[in-house]
C-alpha cells in the first residue's frame, strides 16, 4: 500500500513515497549507504533484510509497490518482494534491472510493480509481475504517480490521482514543500483513500523522499505517521553521483495512473505458454525477452 510521486526538475528529479502498512508491522530501519558491486547505494531496510526503495550513485531510483489488482496470488510459500529492490539496487539502466530480475524467484513472489527512474537517459520504466508474466511499461519523463492499496485499489487510484491533478494546478506545483504537503494530504477526507492514509488497522507509516541534482543526490526518510511528524524530521543520507546527470527531457506523453493509454511489452512468463500482450508503448524502445 503506497503512493509514489515523480516530479522532473531542470536537472534531475524529486520522488516522494508514502509507505502504508499495518500498524502492527515492525518498524523499518532508516536508510544508510551500502556498496553493491561497483555502485554506492542507499536504501532503508526491513528487519528481515528487504527494502521498498533504493537510490544509487548513477542517480537511478528503484521503488516497489504491491499490486493488489492482479487477480492471481502465490499459492506456495512466498519469497518477500522486498528482496527485489535489493537485487536491482545497483542498476543504472533498464537492461541491468531486467538482467537482475532473471535471477529472482518471481514465481514464488506475490504480484508487484517495480518503478525505475534513470536520469542519465531520461527513462522511466515500470515492470509488472502478476505471477503469470513479467511485462515492461515505459513512461514519459513527466510528473506522474503510482498508487497501490489493499483496501480498494481502483478507488484509491482514482481518488488520489484526482488529488494529484488538482495539486498540479497550484502555483507552487513541483516544489519540494508542495510535494511534502501533497504526501501529508487528507483530501478529500482522512481515510483509506487519502494520500496520507488512515484506517483503524493501518496508516502511512513512513515518508521517503529522493532528490537527484546534477552531481549529487540525497534520500530523506521520515518514520512515523506522515501527518503527525515534521516533514523536516527524520534521517537524510547524501550521495555523490558517479557522473553528472543531464537536463530535462520532453514532458509530452502518457496518461496518469488508472487511465488508459499505456501498453505493455511482454518480457517473460513464470512457466508454460502465455499470450503476449501487444501494443505500442509510450516509449517504444526495443526490449529483450526475459
Amino acid at each position: 500500500m503506497c503512493t509514489v510521486t515523480f516530479i522532473p526538475r531542470r536537472t534531475g528529479y524529486h520522488l516522494a513515497m508514502n509507505r502504508d502498512e499495518k500498524l502492527t508491522r515492525v518498524a523499518a530501519l532508516p536508510p544508510k549507504k551500502h556498496r553493491v558491486g561497483d555502485r554506492v547505494v542507499i536504501f532503508p531496510s526491513e528487519p528481515g533484510g528487504g527494502s521498498w526503495i533504493a537510490l544509487n550513485d548513477s542517480g537511478a531510483c528503484l521503488a516497489l509497490i504491491n499490486w493488489y489488482s492482479a487477480a492471481r496470488r502465490v499459492s506456495t510459500v512466498a519469497f518477500s518482494r522486498g528482496r527485489v529492490v535489493k537485487a536491482v539496487s545497483s542498476a543504472s539502466s533498464p537492461g541491468s534491472v531486467e538482467s537482475a530480475l532473471t535471477r529472482e524467484p518471481l514465481a514464488r513472489m506475490s504480484p508487484f510493480r517495480l518503478v525505475g527512474l534513470f536520469p542519465a537517459t531520461h527513462e522511466i520504466v515500470e515492470w509488472r509481475w502478476d505471477l503469470k508474466a513479467l511485462r515492461r511499461r515505459n513512461h514519459r519523463w513527466k510528473a506522474q504517480q503510482w498508487i497501490s492499496s489493499g483496501f480498494d485499489e481502483p478507488a484509491a487510484q482514482r481518488i488520489r490521482s484526482r488529488t494529484f491533478r488538482r495539486a498540479m494546478r497550484q502555483r507552487t506545483a513541483g516544489k519540494l514543500d508542495w510535494l511534502r504537503r501533497l504526501h501529508r494530504s487528507h483530501a478529500p477526507d482522512a481515510g483509506p483513500f487519502s494520500t496520507c492514509m488512515h484506517r483503524a488497522d493501518a496508516a502511512t507509516v513512513s515518508y521517503t523522499e529522493v532528490s537527484v541534482f546534477s552531481k549529487r543526490a540525497r534520500m530523506h526518510y521520515q518514520p512515523g505517521i506522515a501527518c503527525q511528524t515534521s516533514a523536516r524530521a527524520g534521517r537524510q543520507v547524501l550521495l555523490r553521483l558517479s557522473k553528472p546527470v543531464g537536463g530535462r527531457a520532453s514532458q509530452d506523453g502518457c496518461s496518469q495512473e488508472g487511465k488508459p493509454g499505456h501498453a505493455d511489452q511482454f518480457l517473460g512468463a513464470s512457466s508454460g505458454t502465455h499470450q503476449i500482450q501487444t501494443g505500442v508503448p509510450c516509449d517504444s524502445s526495443p526490449v529483450k525477452r526475459i
